[in-house]
């Protein structure tokens, strides 16, 4: 029975006697003239916007023409009809599984939004790509063209 102590007097009791201006200079040791850390706060991060969809800007550094297009654009997005997800009794009277934006299956429940070509993706999912592209991933459709460019000649 190996002990890795070689006497039970070999520890080093002085440790527990050294003073605390000992430790100080050590720093392993709490000033008490030392201020508490600042307290935390997360920093809220600024929206990141696509002017257009070779462009990334944030939105502190977007002019105001490309500002109101942007409004423009969220407010037809809001119109587009959204659902929660519901497979059916069976599971097979949707065909459409899957979002192809994120290529993740749809879970019962999931927020869901219809686009005017009967297609369906993720809420989260196609809102995003809306702000770069109003176009359908899948079948390249326009969204709304027709409201689009209503929109944008007022």
């Amino acid at each position: 029975m190996g002990n890795c102590l070689k006497s039970p007097t070999s520890d080093d009791i002085s440790l527990l006697h050294e003073s605390q201006s000992d430790r100080a200079s050590y720093g392993d040791g709490a000033e008490r003239d030392q201020e508490p850390p600042p307290p935390y706060s997360e920093q809220v991060p600024v929206p990141v916007y696509h002017p257009t969809p070779s462009q990334t800007r944030l939105a502190t550094q977007l002019t105001e023409e490309e500002q109101i297009r942007i409004a423009q654009r969220i407010g037809l997005i809001q119109h587009l009809p959204k659902g929660v997800y519901d497979p059916g009794r069976d599971g097979s009277e949707k065909k459409i599984r899957e979002c192809v934006i994120c290529m993740m299956d749809f879970v019962y429940g999931d927020p869901i939004r219809f686009l005017p070509c009967m297609h369906i993706y993720h809420l989260d999912c196609i809102d995003d790509w809306l702000m770069r592209s109003f176009t359908c991933p899948s079948c390249m459709e326009p969204v709304d063209a027709a409201l689009l460019s209503s929109y944008e000649t007022n």
